[in-house]
């Protein structure tokens, strides 16, 4: 998995070229603010507002996920979600810090909108740097 702050600020072709030659499966989680670079076996798309996707990834992520904050993100999210592959999975995660008063509307969120599951940060719950 490569993620953390924004992979793509790098040019990634040569680390996946490498990685590749070595039967590695590669998969990629970025905001999509930066050019597209690598070949990828998976990519999870989580868009920023403040710094919206390039088209390119709405095409080619498998895998959708927003960061909610407060409630007005959901309009974030199935804005995103019209633009995305049908097929791709969609994903609502609370932001870390609004966790605990987010997660129970997210959860109403989703059993209104059965296309969207929930995704949590397990790492930290269990302590995981």
């Amino acid at each position: 998995m490569v993620t953390g702050g924004e992979p793509l600020t790098f040019n990634l072709d040569h680390l996946c070229a490498e990685l590749r030659k070595n039967n590695i499966a590669i998969f990629l989680e970025t905001s999509g603010s930066q050019n597209f670079s690598g070949e990828w076996d998976w990519i999870c798309l989580s868009p920023k507002i403040q710094t919206p996707p390039f088209d390119i990834f709405y095409t080619k992520a498998d895998e959708l996920k927003v960061i909610i904050q407060d409630e007005s993100d959901f309009i974030w999210a199935e804005k995103n979600a019209d633009l995305i592959s049908k097929e791709a999975f969609l994903l609502l995660q609370p932001e870390w810090s609004k966790r605990k008063e987010m997660i129970p509307v997210i959860v109403d969120y989703i059993l209104r909108n059965p296309k969207w599951q929930i995704s949590l940060q397990t790492h930290k719950y269990l302590n995981i740097p």
